[in-house]
């Protein structure tokens, strides 16, 4: 299942890249005839779309590689480095359509051969629906971080490409002379944007955020169905990649004897692995009574208890 995921993960990689290539090349020769900034702007996205989705192959498939001795934990983490090298590729390209808008605004440049620039970014708008099936494909069978990032990247490709045959039109068609930087600029602040929400996911990767909320409750769920446990806390998870990661300590009767304790332990971590196959599970037996921390609420949290005034 594992080498099931890396695949689907590179296949969608390549798709991108081979998406990227076909876009910079006609949309090179668009910007060319057509002196669009808003052109531009989408030649300028598409240019850093492969650079980026060449960071995602890498990120992919270091990914994928199997625990080491250098990495216990695997290589998770480096699709999240994908995904904030993106980030700062799509920031630095909003940027600079947002200057090149403004300098085009301030020279009253206006743009040529809009059938030619229209034709392109039908083509890549039929290019992009294809991709982004695909993507979607992949995203629902793997959760790849990097590959939900790149594909933001081609959602917005979407509104770039309908943002420049807008221009175009309104420029060329209705005489308004100002429209191709105004959308251009619209296109640099839309593409800021996104930045600054795909850096939010890939933050809280790197940075071992919590679960959310009901996630975290439907795991406490399936662990409340194993009534010889008692008092889970402790309860810390986090994500690298494609990976989960869970530890929780549990409270057992001391004069239970360690084999009978492990073969608890033993079948409550089947059945919790069995319904999160990408979960890597460590449980710590208490005896009962026992506290960790005193006065550490995030330590002796009661997680069935919770869950009971949850509901």
């Amino acid at each position: 299942m594992t080498d099931r995921r890396a695949w689907l993960a590179r296949s969608a990689a390549l798709a991108s890249i081979s998406v990227a290539v076909v876009l910079v090349a006609l949309k090179t020769w668009a910007s060319l005839i057509t002196g669009s900034t808003a052109m531009l702007g989408s030649l300028a996205d598409s240019a850093l779309d492969l650079i980026a989705s060449l960071a995602t192959l890498t990120g992919v498939w270091i990914a994928a590689q199997p625990a080491d001795e250098d990495h216990r934990f695997g290589h998770g983490k480096a699709e999240a480095l994908a995904a904030i090298f993106q980030v700062m590729l799509i920031a630095l390209s909003a940027f600079g359509i947002a200057i090149r808008a403004i300098m085009q605004w301030a020279q009253g440049g206006q743009t040529s051969a809009a059938e030619e620039g229209i034709g392109v970014s039908v083509i890549a708008i039929v290019l992009t629906f294809a991709l982004l099936g695909w993507q979607r494909y992949v995203m629902n069978r793997t959760r790849s971080l990097a590959i939900q990032t790149d594909h933001l990247h081609y959602k917005s490709d979407l509104l770039l490409n309908v943002a420049v045959i807008a221009a175009l039109v309104l420029d060329q068609f209705a005489g308004l002379t100002g429209a191709d930087p105004l959308f251009g600029l619209a296109i640099a602040a839309w593409l800021g944007w996104g930045a600054f929400n795909a850096a939010g996911e890939a933050v809280d990767d790197l940075m071992d955020r919590e679960w959310p909320e009901e996630k975290r409750l439907a795991f406490v769920e399936a662990a409340a169905r194993h009534p010889e446990l008692s008092n889970l806390h402790d309860l810390r998870t986090r994500t690298s990649g494609h990976r989960d990661f869970v530890q929780f300590h549990v409270d057992l009767p001391g004069t239970m004897t360690v084999e009978e304790a492990h073969d608890i332990i033993e079948r409550v971590e089947a059945d919790l692995c069995a319904q999160y196959p990408d979960m890597e599970l460590l449980i710590h037996i208490d005896p009962e009574g026992h506290v960790d921390e005193p006065g550490n609420p995030l330590v002796e949290e009661n997680e069935f208890d919770r869950l009971e005034n949850e509901k």
